[in-house]
């Protein structure tokens, strides 16, 4: 951490961009380990391993290589340190690295941990990283005991209780890493791990602060206005998701077409729920419909929470835009929700970040057109999956050429980074003090 501060005074780079320079070095020094020989089973090529490294860091989840099977369980507890820093952030650690040592949080360290956790002030900012770190530890070893239950019979106690954890860490980290190759397929009406999984993939997604103000305030009515909106946001998006795949797919002869009425629930519940950035799936999504495949890259864009362990534009922005068209349509000059008045910087920022991520998506689909011999519904699937971290794929992942993988890595890197990047340089940009004559467009 020092080194980063270091960097940050004789550059004079900015906290974002610390941020960023530090995820790159963790995905480096993940790219290194993987290379190992006690990490791998077979041979790892160096742009295999650094997709790997940028996956997990990242928490997206795509992969080029099986990981059950590539990896020895020395790599695999690689991944899972990699996926744990990149879920909860590298000043997660930092911070408790340093608290650990006994020395003191000074105002550089707290502007940077303000910065990675998308905070307003450095007011109670390193109690709330100590909160988070232990509760993300408590919450994934509670679910690892959960998960043993049902692992352990099958696979022994030793292998079982790693597959547990292993699940359980990927899971809240939202990165959809599996040791199995078909993912969650064979557990795709089991109880234990569909609730398990989606309850660790949304706890971590919900956003951390809004976490912290769960346990500190009881009541809905004293929650602040971004508790609200991502609470509420968050079971619409998700009850209109569950009932969108189920329409869509209940007469797919190959995904919910030829299950049970019980077995179509538990199915459905949790495809609609995983492309919120979690990256599990129980279906393949090779044999889904079009329609499907469109939809869920709309819940892919969307994404998790802010300052949260997942990525995507954000449901607070997405939920933002949304009462600012309504607000439009209903003749009013500001934004309201839940009778507070959302800044109009806020709505400016939030349709920045849509447009500039949107830019991104798109220029790397084109670049992917002209470089891949693939389907253009599997490109479009395949870049919204990296850029909101989310890590699901209709099985191209490992067939794209050496630009098509550095293109979703680069997209990987801007997906967990790039969206609080840009939200916390425009929220640094101060309004001009200069007013011009106001001009004249037309539009619609």
């Amino acid at each position: 951490m020092k080194n980063l501060l270091y960097t940050m005074k004789k550059h004079e780079l900015s906290p974002p961009q610390v941020l960023a320079a530090g995820f790159f070095v963790i995905i480096l020094i993940g790219t290194l380990l993987l290379k190992l020989p006690i990490s791998t089973t077979e041979y790892l090529s160096w742009l295999d391993a650094l997709f790997t490294a940028t996956s997990a860091v990242t928490v997206t989840g795509l992969v080029v290589v099986d990981t059950g099977g590539a990896f020895t369980h020395f790599g695999q507890i690689i991944l899972m340190v990699l996926i744990q820093i990149g879920g909860l952030g590298l000043m997660t650690f930092a911070v408790m690295s340093i608290l650990l040592l006994g020395k003191r949080i000074g105002l550089k360290e707290r502007l940077l941990i303000q910065e990675s956790l998308n905070q307003n002030s450095m007011g109670g900012v390193v109690r709330l990283i100590k909160a988070l770190f232990f509760f993300a530890v408590g919450t994934e070893l509670i679910a690892t005991v959960i998960l043993s239950f049902k692992w352990v019979p099958e696979y022994g106690f030793a292998q079982g209780v790693f597959n547990s954890l292993f699940h359980a860490i990927s899971a809240f980290n939202n990165a959809g890493f599996s040791l199995w190759s078909d993912s969650l397929s064979g557990y795709a009406t089991s109880p234990v791990v569909n609730l398990t999984i989606t309850f660790l993939f949304i706890t971590g997604g919900i956003g951390f602060t809004v976490l912290y103000e769960l346990f500190e305030r009881k009541s809905f009515r004293h929650y602040a206005l971004h508790t609200k909106v991502m609470l509420v946001g968050t079971f619409f998006i998700n009850v209109i998701a569950i009932f969108s795949f189920f329409l869509l797919e209940f007469q797919n002869p190959e995904t919910l077409g030829a299950l049970s009425s019980g077995d179509q629930f538990w199915t459905s519940y949790f495809q609609a729920i995983t492309p919120r950035t979690a990256g599990f799936n129980t279906l393949d999504y090779s044999t889904m419909n079009e329609s499907t495949l469109l939809f869920t890259v709309f819940l892919m864009f969307i994404g998790a929470g802010s300052a949260s362990t997942g990525s995507g534009i954000k449901v607070t922005t997405f939920v933002i835009i949304l009462a600012a068209v309504y607000a439009y349509l209903r003749g009013r000059n500001e934004v309201r929700m839940f009778k507070r008045r959302v800044p109009l910087e806020i709505v400016h920022r939030s349709l920045s970040i849509i447009i500039m991520s949107l830019f991104f998506v798109f220029f790397s689909i084109f670049i992917l057109s002209l470089t891949e011999n693939l389907p253009i519904i599997a490109l479009i699937f395949e870049s919204f999956s990296a850029f909101g971290t989310v890590g699901l794929s209709v099985g191209i992942t490992d067939q794209l050429s050496t630009i098509g993988k550095l293109v979703i890595m680069v997209l990987m890197f801007i997906g967990r980074v790039g969206p609080l990047t840009i939200a916390f340089a425009l929220a640094k940009t101060s309004a001009p003090k200069i007013s011009y004559p106001k001009g004249r467009i037309f539009t619609g």
